[in-house]
């Protein structure tokens, strides 16, 4: 089969690979689909130990399954992989699991033509929803867990929200804060390319968090989709008394948050990772509605197109979303 591989640090290239073997429990899927994450550029760059090339990448996926109960439907693909015994999985939140992964990291990704996965991770989609709108859901699940986990604290949908970072993550976040029914939502990007998409969307308050713009301690939410120190201090300089940090992003590891203004002004601060199986029920559920689809920021490209997808996504030259049709 074609699949799209990463083959050493900002390396990647088309090649014939060999289909897994099918497990217990597993099923083929023919891969339509998937989308670039985040996480695939950190792999890219050599920075995830967790993926060693070369490896097909990819976990955002839709497709149809060959084999199985579903045989023959269109299924988006849970990428989440849990042992289904510990306290975690047996309570519904499958991604606290210490044995978590997702396809894409140990065992192959869906930046091929056919992928092997559980079939108890699958979830059967209408002839609706499009391909490039279904293969937004995985990235939603995690935009939803991030969201619900802050209005957790302030469910007031009059409450202002900045989000850090207009990526897919950001712009997701905010797109099911709106679906949420609030109204007042910001979105701090320094990509002025991004930025331009963004406005154009016209549902939020897209601006440049360098051009000298305070809301220093006015903010009741931030949800910070970067996860840099830089976005964390100013996360932690934004928000309000009693207000709320929800963190997604995992761009590094380095000082930032003020944990003693955080303590002093009673602060929430909540790490966000991944998302539980309802999370993602609610995620094909927004996309099946039409409350959230991919209009105007998502871009599709051929499979060929994956290794020039990645340099532009390293360069800025990206829309917050690049998709690769696989069966083109």
């Amino acid at each position: 089969m074609k699949a799209l591989v990463y083959s050493g640090t900002m390396q990647s290239e088309i090649r014939e690979m060999a289909l897994a073997d099918v497990g217990a429990g597993e099923v083929i899927v023919d891969v339509h689909q998937c989308g670039i994450c985040g996480s695939d550029m950190h792999a890219w760059h050599g920075l995830d130990e967790r993926r060693t090339p070369p490896l097909i990448l990819g976990h955002e996926a839709v497709g149809t399954a060959r084999s199985g109960r579903f045989a023959g439907q269109r299924v988006v693909i849970n990428p989440l992989m849990s042992c289904d015994e510990c306290h975690f999985c047996q309570t519904g939140a499958e991604h606290l699991c210490a044995s978590r992964e997702l396809i894409g990291m140990r065992v192959a990704g869906a930046f091929a033509e056919q992928l092997v996965v559980k079939e108890d991770n699958l979830t059967v989609i209408s002839d609706n929803l499009s391909d490039s709108n279904a293969a937004l859901t995985e990235p939603l699940a995690c935009a939803v867990n991030a969201v619900q986990l802050a209005i957790a604290h302030i469910p007031d949908n009059t409450a202002n929200v900045h989000v850090l970072g207009g990526g897919a993550i950001g712009l997701l976040a905010a797109m099911v804060f709106s679906a949420r029914g609030y109204a007042n939502i910001n979105i701090a990007e320094t990509n002025a390319h991004r930025r331009k998409i963004l406005t154009n969307l016209g549902n939020f308050n897209a601006y440049d968090p360098l051009a000298g713009r305070s809301d220093d301690g006015q903010i009741d939410i931030v949800l910070d989709a970067v996860g840099s120190g830089r976005t964390r201090a100013a996360a932690s300089a934004m928000v309000r008394a009693g207000g709320v940090i929800s963190h997604i992003g995992l761009q590094d590891n380095e000082a930032g948050l003020d944990t003693r203004r955080i303590t002093l002004q009673q602060i929430h601060f909540t790490g966000s990772y991944c998302y539980s199986r309802n999370d993602f029920a609610d995620a094909v559920q927004l996309l099946e509605k039409g409350l959230i689809t991919g209009a105007g920021w998502a871009e599709v490209r051929g499979l060929e197109a994956g290794v020039q997808s990645f340099i532009d996504i390293h360069e800025g030259k990206a829309p917050p979303k690049i998709i690769l049709n696989i069966s083109a």
